[in-house]
């Protein structure tokens, strides 16, 4: 048969190559509608400021400030939450105005189209409908304005009273520092109590007039909790520039974040904000035909270097939730948000590929919390303990950096702080240790927190191993085989019991209950009853064997998509049965086909969640993106392996979604995976694995390897 040879240069044909520039590949709008919660304003990675617009509509769907689907900009304020299910920050709003008209009202909303509208990593631009173009950058602990008005009439409106959902403001203090520099704090109440952001303005226009709002001016300064400031500014341009730096400690300080522009233009300032951005994406590089894949991959490849952020300030001082001002040891940086119910299951592990210089910062700073508080982290936000969500997961993810033998914080402290959280007179701890189970009549949420308990229970026992302490290893492997008193062998789920070792009746493994009393926290029996990833064995083994466990999965997959209960929880979505990948209690069950020697089944579920719930534009994730979260789960799925226990060390063999990648890592090392599949089957799975061209006789591999660098092929039919 003669070969012939087609072109088709009209079709556009678009690869991605090593070298190329991967920002533009970013689509912060992508999550901003649905449950996502994100926000598509302009930051740096793990920056302190999160300068983005916000709709001023309130509910769920606007945790970050914004939805798609709203059609108005209240303001632009600098701190911003990345995917959660809570309200809060959004602090220093500041609005541009073309006139006084209606300024003293409590909330401007200006109208605008989102063909009008752009973002890309560390910029977002938008020309709101009464023709001003306002467009944002920033650095670490700065936020950049680029106001351009449609005539000579300039207006800036600056809410210290503008709140979202749970947040409240308690106090606010504005005063003008001289023509063209103001400053301030708000201070607040909402997921954190005695929340302070303390701001210093900088305008490229000298200030012709000034009114406050909401406040009564007293020697050019106003004081109140809704207090606002009125802005005029003299009409010898139509451009504004506005320099803002924040700082939790005073004025003063915020001032001093100002030396990070110092003498830097708008457009520099972009630029190195993207330039930081094309630094972080580079770590991993993939080569692809796909678009539509390198703009999913690239997007949470970004997501995953939001936060946490940095919560010190430029010369490294902070002020805690005590009122202390206070500063790290060896002069390293403070962090805030740890969203670790979610986190600890991807997102952490994947910091000690992509971040390893930045753990030991996370980590310090979490041993910092310990001290100021007495326990580790929970949820910590602006070094407030919001106590949310079950577990202690600070422990897997210092667990996994110990284990893995990252450097940079003292594991003796560690070890102490994991002690102090395992034995905690709180959040059902002591009962959990008496019964051997969280009793649900002493506690809701009991077989989630039993779970997630022996689960924590497990990785203290494993740093006490490799620290040489014998009886402790002993005990917490004991605690950590505490799931196994809340199996129910008659109906395959773990199950509630009260304090006399009753189950509780009547059980619906349907039943969702969103309050504090529930079961399962945030879902169902299907999806918590599987969490037991540091010992898939032993859960085989109340099973009656991997076969009839691997054959529960099939169940979870192929149930019903409802939920039982009047208040079911908004955050289970993404529903393939009762698999619920919008939440992350879901997010390691596909990974225990592997782990179970079903390699075809993880590959189909795989393949059927990446193509189904990570999708371009705003409706394209299925769920909050938790901090990272979500978007962490696909980095790895992508590359064909997950660390289904997390501070294990071992990333569990899936099915890869690139054809071939690099991960560029620390010590000019690097690590190469590849994918040789025969054929176009769409049942193809992963039928043997080579490491440095020697095939592995495991599921797995193990975290060293992969630091040294290497080649990773997947055999694929």
């Amino acid at each position: 048969m003669k070969k012939i040879l087609i072109l088709l240069p009209f079709l556009g044909v678009f690869a991605i190559s090593n070298g190329q520039n991967k920002t533009r590949y970013v689509d912060p709008f992508l999550g901003t509608g649905g449950h996502g919660h994100v926000y598509p304003g302009a930051t740096v990675p793990f920056g302190m400021v999160q300068l983005s617009p916000d709709n001023g509509d309130e509910g769920w769907d606007w945790c970050s400030g914004y939805h798609y689907s709203s059609k108005t900009i209240a303001g632009f304020s600098h701190t911003h939450l990345n995917g959660t299910g809570i309200g809060d920050w959004c602090d220093i709003s500041v609005l541009p105005l073309t006139d006084s008209i209606g300024a003293n009202r409590s909330v401007i909303k200006h109208a605008f189209n989102h063909k009008n509208e752009s973002a890309k990593p560390g910029y977002y631009s938008v020309k709101l409908d009464n023709g001003i173009v306002c467009e944002l950058s920033a650095s670490e602990r700065t936020g950049i304005q680029q106001y351009s008005f449609p005539s000579n009439q300039a207006w800036i409106r600056y809410d210290m009273g503008f709140k979202l959902n749970w947040d409240q403001p308690t106090d606010a203090f504005i005063k003008i520092i001289n023509d063209s520099t103001i400053g301030g704090y708000r201070y607040s109440t909402g997921w954190a109590k005695n929340q302070r952001v303390y701001f210093t303005s900088v305008f490229s226009a000298k200030i012709k007039s000034y009114r406050f709002i909401d406040a009564q001016e007293i020697n050019k300064t106003a004081h109140g909790k809704l207090v606002k400031l009125l802005l005029e500014f003299e009409p010898l341009q139509k451009k504004i520039i506005v320099k803002t730096g924040i700082s939790n400690v005073s004025i003063e300080k915020s001032g001093l974040a100002l030396n990070e522009i110092s003498g830097q233009t708008f457009n520099s300032i972009t630029a190195k904000a993207e330039n930081k951005w094309e630094k972080e994406l580079n770590k991993i590089e993939i080569n692809t035909s796909n678009k539509a894949f390198a703009t999913k991959f690239y997007t949470a490849l970004y997501r995953t270097a939001l936060a946490p952020v940095i919560y010190s300030d430029i010369d490294g001082t902070y002020q805690n939730q005590q009122g202390q001002v206070q500063k790290m040891e060896g002069g390293k940086p403070r962090y805030t948000i740890f969203s670790l119910w979610d986190t600890f299951r991807a997102l952490n592990p994947l910091f000690t590929i992509t971040q390893p210089k930045l753990v030991p910062d996370l980590i310090n700073s979490m041993l910092q919390f310990y001290k100021e508080n007495g326990l580790l982290p929970v949820w910590d936000i602006s070094t407030w303990e919001a106590n949310t969500m079950t577990g202690y997961h600070s422990i897997p993810v210092i667990a996994d950096a110990i284990l893995k033998n990252m450097p940079g914080f003292n594991v003796d402290t560690a070890y102490e702080a994991m002690l102090k959280s395992a034995f905690q007179k709180q959040r059902g701890t002591g009962d959990y240790i008496k019964y051997g189970y969280l009793p649900q009549d002493k506690h809701g949420w009991s077989v989630t927190i039993t779970l997630e308990y022996a689960y924590d229970d497990w990785c203290i026992a494993q740093v006490a191993k490799k620290l040489g302490k014998t009886k402790d290893y002993a005990l917490f492997m004991e605690r950590a085989k505490y799931y196994q008193n809340l199996f129910d062998a008659s109906t395959g789920f773990m199950r509630a019991k009260d304090s006399q070792g009753k189950f509780i009746e009547p059980f619906d493994p349907l039943l969702s209950e969103h309050g504090f009393e529930g079961q399962y926290i945030e879902g169902t029996a299907w999806q918590h009853s599987f969490f037991v990833p540091h010992d898939v064995e032993g859960l085989s083994a109340l099973y009656g064997g991997k076969k009839v466990l691997a054959n529960k999965l099939d169940s979870l997959f192929n149930a019903p998509s409802i939920l039982h209960g009047e208040n079911a929880s908004a955050d289970v979505s993404g529903l393939i049965g009762q698999y619920a990948h919008g939440n992350e209690p879901s997010h390691h069950i596909i990974y225990m086909y592997s782990a179970l020697g079903y390699p075809d089944k993880a590959a189909k579920w795989i393949k059927a969640v990446a193509d189904s719930f990570y999708k371009t534009g705003p409706d394209g994730l299925i769920g909050n993106d938790d901090c990272g979260q979500m978007s962490a789960w696909y980095i790895f799925s992508s590359l064909g392996l997950y660390p289904m226990n997390p501070a294990s060390g071992e990333y569990v063999f899936g099915f890869p979604l690139v054809k071939n990648a690099s991960i560029n890592l620390a010590g000019n090392k690097k690590l190469t995976i590849n994918v040789i599949q025969k054929g176009d089957n769409k049942n193809a799975y992963i039928r043997s694995v080579l490491w440095n061209g020697k095939k592995l006789d495991q599921h797995y591999i193990e975290h060293h390897k992969l630091m040294n660098g290497g080649s990773l092929t997947y055999m694929i039919e």
